[in-house]
């Protein structure tokens, strides 16, 4: 039988079993798999270890330093009402060559305050969006090797120090985060004290015409106030291609309460190939955060990654 005949036949007879879900425990952690994974004797442990540690995602987004490609940056600053505050909108194309990347703005316009003067942004999301998807000059010696290129904020203070914690949270959610009072280790959805908290669910599903595991964490139902202190992820849902195991898509909710800052963040990802490379293609963000010493920022953005040239 093919691979992808049994997929499909896991995908009909998941309809079916739903009211079946068998709770399975790995490594003295509970997992919520459907019937049709445990009758058709996958691997699920193995295939569990590769979602914790999958890496594909942080790879789409390294994969950007060595691809020529399009965008459409859209971004929305909002007041206290929900009203437009500032607006930043631009067409840009980065091109590769001799081993190095340059962004060109082929259209951009702006509303509000969103830069300042000397054209240098006046909001946090302006500036890591721009750290993300453009630019500054021509940057060189880039590649898009994931092993020993791990996110740290190791040497790095202040606002250096906050972006790559940003990246952090951003690329590799579900993982602790030094250095982030409160929260730091509240971030970590696979220890033992995160089970305590969150129910997982292993399933399948159809997406955008292929085949997917979907891997959800969810906060359980029925925590006590006191606990649910202890929830900083609302929702992640992530999308797995049921033969590469590489990342289809993510959605995922953030939201936290402490004394000296406060978050509610949304994001959802999607990711296709370019050649042989993934990529994200789409990105959704809506946020709303205050930090010691900073004004509260609304806003949300939207960027459409295209035309890309390997």
């Amino acid at each position: 039988m093919s691979k992808r005949l049994m997929v499909l036949l896991c995908l009909l007879a998941s309809l079916y079993s739903r009211a079946q879900d068998t709770t399975v425990i790995i490594d003295n952690k509970k997992f919520t798999l459907p019937e049709v994974i445990i009758r058709n004797n996958m691997d699920y442990k193995s295939l569990l270890e590769r979602i914790k540690n999958d890496t594909t995602f942080y790879k789409a987004f390294r994969n950007l330093r060595v691809i020529e490609f399009s965008a459409y940056n859209d971004i929305t600053i909002l007041d206290k009402s929900g009203g437009t505050k500032a607006t930043y909108y631009s067409k840009t194309r980065q091109h590769r060559a001799n081993g190095c990347r340059t962004t060109e703005f082929l259209e951009q316009k702006t509303t509000g305050d969103f830069l300042d003067s000397k054209g240098n942004y006046n909001y946090t999301t302006g500036d890591l969006y721009a750290g993300l998807f453009f630019s500054k000059g021509s940057v060189c010696g880039e590649n898009n090797i994931v092993k020993g290129h791990d996110i740290s904020t190791e040497g790095k203070s202040g606002i250096d120090k906050h972006k790559e914690q940003l990246k952090m949270l951003f690329f590799n959610p579900g993982k602790k985060i030094p250095g982030i009072p409160f929260i730091g280790n509240k971030l970590d959805l696979y220890d033992d004290r995160a089970h305590k908290y969150y129910d997982y669910r292993l399933d399948y599903a159809e997406y955008h015409g292929k085949y997917a595991y979907v891997f959800s964490i969810k906060p359980k139902e029925g925590l006590s106030e006191f606990k649910n202190d202890d929830i900083v992820v609302d929702e992640m849902v992530t999308w797995f291609d049921a033969g590469t195991m590489e990342v289809l898509a993510r959605n995922y909710s953030l939201s936290y309460k402490a004394g000296v800052y406060d978050f509610n963040v949304n994001m959802e990802v999607q990711l296709s190939k370019a050649g042989d490379l993934l990529v994200p293609t789409v990105l959704r963000y809506k946020g709303n955060w205050s930090v010691v010493f900073k004004k509260r920022e609304r806003a949300q953005f939207t960027a459409t990654l295209f035309d890309f040239k390997p």
